[in-house]
């Protein structure tokens, strides 16, 4: 029998985080859980595509723009289960055990990972703490905390959104009444925290939110987030 699991990996220039992402996913290579791993490239000038090459991902090349280059990964996997995953986020030891739990308990819900940052701090535990707590009462887990998936329930729901911005929040609401938390921490990037500041990031992010959820076109807020 063929392994269940497509892993999507959407980049632009991801190559100073990838090989944590990829070496993370190894485990479930060597259980035999992984039937590909699709890294989907939006144009990156850096090494990301020889990186995935090199450790014999299928690349896909297309536009910019998460949304897309989703779509796109998951329209040249061919598991009958999904797995997106950011190229900057790395997965605790354990994963493996949750989705293959989750892949036994059949094709109705879709899981996501509980947030955490690779920094230390009160600011950290606090702005993944949010996005915890958003996830668990709202239903709305980001990008960045992953998403696990049957390929029939992801075609139900009419596959990602190809947004410039959004897509998860747009995902999640397709999948409302449906998501789960899995018992295992995606670890992703604090550079833009960092950089930015903690409370203007977190701040920005929160409001960008509601105005998508107010009815503003994502265009337009994703130019406004790139400035």
């Amino acid at each position: 029998m063929r392994a269940a699991l497509s892993i999507v990996i959407p980049t632009l220039n991801a190559a100073g985080d990838l090989p944590g992402t990829l070496a993370c996913l190894m485990a479930g290579i060597e259980a035999g859980l992984v039937r590909e791993l699709i890294v989907s490239d939006g144009g990156s000038s850096d090494a990301t595509v020889a990186m995935a090459e090199d450790v014999g991902a299928t690349v896909v090349t297309g536009a910019p723009g998460r949304g897309g280059q989703i779509a796109r990964g998951v329209a040249a996997s061919q598991g009958d289960w999904i797995m997106v995953l950011h190229g900057d986020t790395h997965l605790d030891a354990g994963w493996v055990a949750a989705v293959q739990g989750m892949i036994g308990a059949g094709d109705a819900q879709a899981g996501y990972f509980r947030l955490g940052f690779r920094a230390r701090g009160l600011a950290a535990r606090l702005v993944a703490g949010w996005a915890n707590l958003r996830a668990r009462l709202f239903g709305l887990p980001y990008g960045d905390q992953g998403l696990v998936l049957s390929r029939r329930l992801y075609e139900a729901v009419g596959g990602m959104p190809d947004m410039p911005l959004m897509e998860d929040v747009a995902m999640a609401r397709a999948l409302r009444g449906a998501l789960v938390a899995l018992p295992v921490r995606a670890m992703t990037s604090a550079v833009r925290y960092q950089s930015e500041g903690w409370l203007r990031r977190g701040g920005r992010n929160l409001w960008t939110l509601a105005r998508y959820l107010m009815g503003a076109n994502p265009e337009t807020l994703a130019r406004s987030y790139r400035r």
